[in-house]
């Protein structure tokens, strides 16, 4: 509405005119205009007053705490919290527990100081999981309690309700226990159990890729698909593959350990192990020079770039060594036969993962993904923390340095010339001649060192 014009709708007046008439009209409806703009100004500032007050009042429902305390017609369970914490103290951590420490292996997948390790973690990370005092004086969950309940979940799959017959817990506690521990462990061990392969731990893995037969082997490179039950409606169409129902994937990294050195998670089931790929860091440092070197000899050449081994599917990449298929000369499938067997190392790796923590096994029941990220990456960080603790002791112990720079050529360099080594590199390990030259160099390899096995 135009304020400033006045009414367009009314005869211009002229002071010549005589008709009085048409002069009274003309004051009349002014008038009547008038009182009509002072009432749509009345209505602008109610409807002002109005949103305001409901803005305030929603801006108070926020801050209002979520639990309330009692409402009448509430179900309230007296669970017996205390009794529950006292039991499960006595069954697993006493002196002298009720069920030792075979079973408690069994049940939690590690042993018990590790557990125990990872529980003072947690609760100094993160001060949910401190004991409390309630506004009665009773004491609240305990951290055994709270860890537990989420271990439960992690471990058996167990839907969040289940636990609370032994732990004591009910579902929407269970729940959020399961979001904080699973956020504490990636917070407090991700830079330690998810990192990449330092000088160290590539000067390992080259030795024992050298007693396989694969000199310059990092690992071995895979993907799995983890079912998503509870994906929203309008996302089931992106993460529907070639498994039917929606999946998440996970592209990983593992030594003949089981170690996982690698993990990506988060993109669609409909993508391909190449789309993943494409997607993934995996070469990120690659690319960039800030890898630690990784020196090895093959029938006389030198190189210093590691490989990983793959299926089929992948691209033909100096850091990615194949199988050979449906061939009739017996070095190439003797090569093929090592190589497969080399490349298990991953899919063992998956194998055991989901056998110690079967929520990733069964189909996934969160909605929100940020949740399964972080419930997968979980369960990878503790999986490798259970082999650091049951590894051999006769092995050489992972030293946690930082990433060695070594090879980094020149760290003063304008942008100019480190953009063209970046391209150069990145061509570089993507050589289709130097994926087969690297190949028929391990044929050789392989032939020579075992070749008499097979005669």
């Amino acid at each position: 509405m135009n304020y400033g014009a006045g009414p367009s709708h009314l005869p211009s007046y002229s002071s010549s005119s005589s008709d009085d008439e048409t002069f009274s009209h003309y004051v009349e409806q002014w008038e009547e205009d008038m009182k009509q703009w002072e009432e749509e100004d009345e209505i602008l500032a109610r409807l002002y007053v109005a949103n305001n007050k409901i803005m305030a009042y929603f801006a108070k429902e926020e801050e209002r705490p979520k639990r309330i305390g009692s409402v009448p017609g509430h179900l309230v369970i007296n669970r017996g919290r205390e009794e529950g914490n006292s039991r499960l103290y006595n069954d697993y951590f006493s002196d002298n527990p009720t069920y030792g420490a075979n079973l408690f292996r069994r049940r939690f997948r590690m042993q018990r100081s590790l557990f125990l390790r990872i529980v003072d973690a947690v609760r100094e990370h993160d001060n949910y999981f401190v004991q409390k005092v309630d506004g009665v004086g009773r004491l609240g969950l305990s951290t055994l309690q709270k860890v537990t309940a989420a271990f439960r979940m992690l471990a058996y799959g167990a839907p969040a309700d289940s636990t609370d017959e032994y732990v004591r817990i009910g579902e929407s506690t269970v729940i959020e226990c399961l979001k904080r521990f699973c956020r504490a462990i990636v917070e407090v061990y991700g830079d330690e159990y998810l990192r990449s392969p330092n000088t160290d731990d590539v000067a390992r893995l080259l030795q024992k890729g050298e007693e396989r037969g694969f000199p310059g082997m990092l690992g071995s490179l895979d993907c799995m698909h983890w079912e998503w039950k509870n994906c929203p409606t309008a996302w089931a169409g992106q993460y529907s593959g070639r498994h039917g129902g929606p999946t998440i994937i996970l592209e990983a990294v593992a030594s003949s350990d089981l170690w996982i050195w690698h993990a990506f998670f988060g993109l669609p089931g409909s993508n391909n192990d190449i789309n993943v790929l494409q997607a993934s860091n995996l070469f990120d440092n690659l690319t960039q020079g800030i890898t630690p070197p990784a020196h090895y000899t093959i029938q006389g050449k030198n190189y210093d770039v590691g490989y990983y081994l793959a299926d089929g599917i992948y691209p033909k990449w100096p850091t990615l060594v194949q199988t050979i298929s449906k061939s009739e000369d017996k070095k190439k499938q003797y090569f093929a036969m090592m190589q497969e067997a080399c490349r298990k190392d991953v899919e063992r790796a998956f194998g055991v993962l989901q056998s110690r923590f079967a929520i990733i096994k069964g189909p996934a029941r969160f909605w929100d993904k940020r949740t399964l990220h972080d419930i997968m990456t979980t369960c990878i960080i503790m999986h490798n923390m259970i082999i650091e603790d049951e590894r051999d002791e006769q092995e050489d112990i992972i030293v946690s340095t930082p990433p060695s720079i070594s090879n980094v050529e020149d760290i003063g360099t304008n942008d100019a010339e480190r953009f063209r080594q970046f391209l150069t590199r990145h061509k570089k390990f993507k050589d289709k001649e130097a994926h087969f030259a690297l190949r028929n160099a391990l044929i050789e390899h392989l032939w020579e060192r075992h070749g008499n096995e097979v005669m």
